[in-house]
């Protein structure tokens, strides 16, 4: 570990309602071996972010039921700990939620505490989100380690070993083709990482806008489509009911899960529909508790290498 020997900011954070740490911010983790988001044995959750301050590593741990203390270390500690409360998903509400399908019922009674967080962070979740399009996973998450290993800068404070601290939009402005080649990245998602940091600030902007007119502007930039701005708003703007349309297992998981067959894109819509604002809140529950089925029919989908095209 990196010691700083500057103090940390310390907030011990008191919700009036259950919170579940795990859960709710697990979703913004990008694997295990995320160099910005990393779970040590003790239980603690580790992050870093790029605020408008600057880097900042924190150190988050559940106390008890409604509570989670943090220590942020960095020049943007203090500016971080006044957004705590929007990552643990204070502004997000599940009122109005009542499900009547069994499954989603007894999910929704089992975890009161998973929130919607709100990182308010928006290039910083796009890139890792374009980097996923249309590809599997294990490679998508390959490129991230291996871009932010060499552009991020190394996290501040006693931050676990090899985290670092996401590249600003400039940096991804000024990476080369030939290195996201390197990295399995094709043309179209690294034209769209570069495109998207032009107008990076621009599309910060949208954490002030409501959600139709913040996927609106994220749409606008070529590369981002629905499924893309839907994950960046369920991650960046703490949308509840921004639904993932296009993801490959997606619909058939809501099929199987809720009406044992699968659903196309069209029928998962509409199925879904009654339950909105609220539809990818039912579909985390879903996912927390164990509930979400999909048989395998065949074999996994092939990891592409994108760096001997």
């Amino acid at each position: 570990m990196t010691v700083s020997a500057a103090a940390p900011v310390e907030t011990l954070h008191r919700s009036g309602r259950p919170l579940l740490l795990a859960a709710s911010l697990a979703t913004l983790g990008r694997g295990r071996g995320d160099p910005c988001h990393r779970v040590t044995p003790d239980g603690a959750l580790w992050r870093t972010s790029l605020m408008p301050a600057g880097p900042v590593t924190y150190r988050l741990v559940q106390r008890d039921p409604t509570s989670v203390h943090c220590r942020a270390w960095g020049p943007g500690a203090v500016e971080f700990a006044d957004t705590l409360p929007d990552l643990l998903g204070e502004r997000d509400e599940a009122t109005g939620f009542a499900p009547r399908h069994p499954k989603l019922a007894e999910a929704h009674r089992r975890c009161p505490g998973l929130r919607i967080p709100r990182t308010g962070r928006v290039f910083e979740v796009l890139v890792p989100t374009i980097l996923e399009q249309k590809v599997h996973g294990i490679a998508a998450r390959a490129s991230w380690r291996r871009l932010v290993g060499a552009h991020g800068a190394p996290a501040p404070g006693p931050a676990p070993a090899g985290m670092r601290v996401p590249p600003p939009a400039e940096v991804w402005r000024r990476i080369p083709s030939w290195e996201f080649h390197r990295a399995g990245v094709d043309p179209k998602r690294s034209r769209a990482i570069v495109t998207a940091a032009a107008v990076a600030d621009r599309l910060e902007q949208t954490v002030a806008m409501a959600p139709e007119e913040a996927a609106a502007r994220l749409r606008a930039v070529p590369g981002i489509g629905v499924w893309t701005a839907a994950e960046v708003a369920q991650r960046a703007l703490g949308d509840a009911d921004a639904v993932s349309v296009g993801d490959f297992h997606l619909a058939a998981m809501v099929g199987w899960s809720l009406l044992g067959r699968p659903l196309d894109d069209p029928g998962m819509v509409e199925y879904l529909e009654p339950l909105r604002p609220h539809r990818y809140r039912a579909i985390r529950l879903l996912e927390v508790t164990g509930q979400a089925v999909k048989p395998k029919f065949g074999p996994r989908t092939a990891v592409t290498d994108h760096r001997s095209h």
